[in-house]
């Protein structure tokens, strides 16, 4: 079994952001050279998170963030992190902070509308994705 691990920055804009990621860890996914195997994406931070949704209508990623803020307010009398983003921490811990997606012929299996995005909830920031590839 071979195993690449590579990384890359993303610098977000907002306090709670969706980027798509998907080209970023194709390319080290082709690069690797792994025709067949997995590909795991970690984002080493309490509170971004990395899931895989629909990417085709940009209205997506909008209704996810619409629906966890209503869920985790920024805002709420019983919080105590005294940081003041406790929902950035609960909003990451709920999504997670990697996901495994499987190569087939050099390429993420990934389905027709599916993305992989990079979650921020607590930008704008400067924050890195590790991609760690492995397989045959």
């Amino acid at each position: 079994m071979k195993i690449v691990q590579r990384d890359f920055r993303i610098s977000t804009k907002g306090r709670n952001q969706m980027i798509d990621i998907t080209a970023r860890v194709g390319s080290i996914v082709s690069e690797s050279g792994i025709a067949d195997g997995d590909a795991i994406v970690y984002c080493p931070h309490t509170t971004a998170a990395v899931t895989i949704n629909e990417n085709a209508d940009p209205s997506v990623p909008h209704d996810i963030l619409l629906t966890l803020e209503e869920l985790i307010p920024r805002s709420r009398a019983d919080y105590r992190h005294s940081e003041g983003n406790s929902d950035s921490h609960c909003k990451s811990s709920l999504l997670g902070c990697s996901r495994q997606v499987l190569i087939r012929d050099r390429s993420l299996d990934l389905g027709t509308w599916q993305g992989i995005f990079f979650c921020e909830f607590d930008g704008p920031r400067n924050r890195r994705v590790i991609v760690q590839v492995r397989g045959q």
